[in-house]
């Protein structure tokens, strides 16, 4: 008869139908409220959170213990982003499908690395793919990768393009790395988000290193301002400017640039799925001349969070630059995820990202993502006729930003809706202005949210 632990008897008690059933219970009764609770914890709930302060525990504690805890004093204190009147940063909610989808997956606890560790993840994978080929008119060869969010994507697509980049001169950066390479430049608009700039450098790219185009008011690349490109360039374009929500004119740049043999990589974090949008994809048009793109299935998809995406059409590029070996690998004539991500250990998020796209199909998706455009229309229209605001933008996503007559009005008023509670919006700088951004980025928000947030505005300033 084999020895047990003390540890191994505890554990394989607690693994048993109510400790699971109590956390189910406690899910249910979050969702249930969530939606009119305030957006922010209260101060008290904050404070609340000292409880967790506590020196390593010397003893083990009780799987329902720990549970009842994280309910009486976690669950207040989170932000509510699963609502409808989260508006701070692109956060999308959840469709019930995928967070349903994820808790199931949480018990199974595949890992993404290789098929033979998984068979399902790597059959998923691989239908993903092609519904995301589909989703966003991209080219067949187009292979996806399944990372944390569009902070690790960029850096994947932007790995690839300097792997390309660098062997097309002459260089192979996996044996020589970069000491002595040939210079590569990097073109971007000056709205680049702050995650490109970060997966250059560490990429070993310096700021001082990027040449920056002008942009419009909107945020836009002016095309007349590219300087001439070539195939020592990577081109960083983007679909959803993060204040404004403006896409760059990839048709008109295309035209441009289009025989100058620059790899072209696309920011589409939350913007690329207005592709997905009948009413929306006149916005997206031309993406599909780039050779990479980032995206994020948490922001407008609605995911649950931790699903980013890199897409590019150049598989030899991709899997070269992220490349790993081992005499334990074992490598398989299926899909071997950890070819294109930079991790090797990594959860299973397709699950969710199948099962969210899997519940919408083509018309659902299509439907949800020109809703979240329509509210933000709609908080433009109502915001407009207070008066002592001023919306900067033309809404043409699902991005608003808005100014009060100073910019101190404007940190004062954001700072009073952020404590109000109704709703919680974040602050930006738009040309050297102070602004409030309202991001509407749920299945979850309706007309009625959109008023209700507004009036929190409107009680804010006065």
């Amino acid at each position: 008869m084999s020895h047990q632990t003390k540890t191994q008897i505890r554990l394989a008690a607690e693994l048993n139908e109510t400790l699971f059933n109590q956390a189910h219970a406690y899910g249910m009764e979050y969702l249930n409220e969530v939606t009119t609770r305030t957006v922010f914890p209260s101060t008290q709930a904050i404070h609340n959170l000292t409880i967790f302060d506590e020196p390593l525990p010397k003893d083990s504690a009780p799987a329902t213990e720990i549970l009842e805890l994280l309910n009486e004093h976690g669950a207040p204190a989170t932000v509510a982003q699963m609502g409808g009147r989260y508006f701070g940063f692109v956060s999308g909610g959840s469709v019930p499908a995928g967070l349903a989808a994820k808790s199931l997956a949480t018990f199974w606890d595949q890992s993404s690395a290789m098929y033979v560790q998984s068979p399902l993840v790597s059959v998923l994978e691989t239908v993903v793919e092609s519904w995301l080929q589909e989703a966003f008119g991209l080219p067949h060869e187009t292979v996806a990768g399944f990372v944390t969010g569009s902070s690790a994507a960029n850096f994947c697509g932007l790995a690839a393009a300097r792997f390309r980049i660098l062997t097309t001169l002459g260089w192979n950066v996996n044996q020589n790395g970069l000491r002595n390479a040939p210079q590569v430049r990097i073109v971007t608009g000056r709205h680049a988000h702050s995650t490109v700039v970060k997966a250059l450098m560490l990429l070993g790219f310096g700021k001082n290193d990027i040449e920056w185009v002008d942009v419009d008011a909107q945020g836009r690349l002016i095309v007349e301002k590219l300087p001439p490109l070539g195939a020592d360039t990577i081109l960083i374009l983007q679909a959803g400017n993060v204040n404004s929500g403006a896409f760059d004119p990839f048709t008109e740049i295309n035209q441009v640039v289009k025989d100058s043999g620059a790899w072209i990589h696309i920011d589409g974090a939350f913007g690329l799925w207005a592709n997905a949008s009948n009413e929306l994809n006149h916005h997206t048009k031309g993406i599909e001349f780039a050779n990479s793109w980032a995206v994020d299935g948490h922001k407008t998809l609605n995911t649950p969070y931790d699903c980013g995406i890199v897409l590019c059409n150049d598989r030899d590029a991709l899997t070269s630059a992220l490349h790993m070996v081992g005499d334990y690998i074992v490598y398989s004539e299926q899909r071997d995820g950890m070819l294109y991500t930079p991790d090797m250990s990594r959860r299973s998020r397709i699950i969710e990202l199948w099962a969210t796209i899997k519940s919408l199909g083509k018309t659902g998706m299509s439907e949800m993502i020109l809703n979240m455009h329509r509210r933000a229309v709609q908080f433009a229209k109502e915001i407009n006729k207070v008066e002592g605001f001023a919306v900067l933008n033309e809404v043409v996503f699902n991005q608003v930003m808005v100014m009060c007559n100073t910019d101190e009005i404007t940190n004062t008023v954001l700072s009073k809706i952020q404590q109000d509670g109704v709703c919680w919006a974040g602050g930006s700088v738009w040309f050297g202005r102070k602004v409030i951004r309202i991001s509407v980025c749920s299945w979850v928000t309706n007309e009625a949210d959109i008023t209700l947030s507004v009036n929190s505005f409107k009680k804010a300033l006065e």
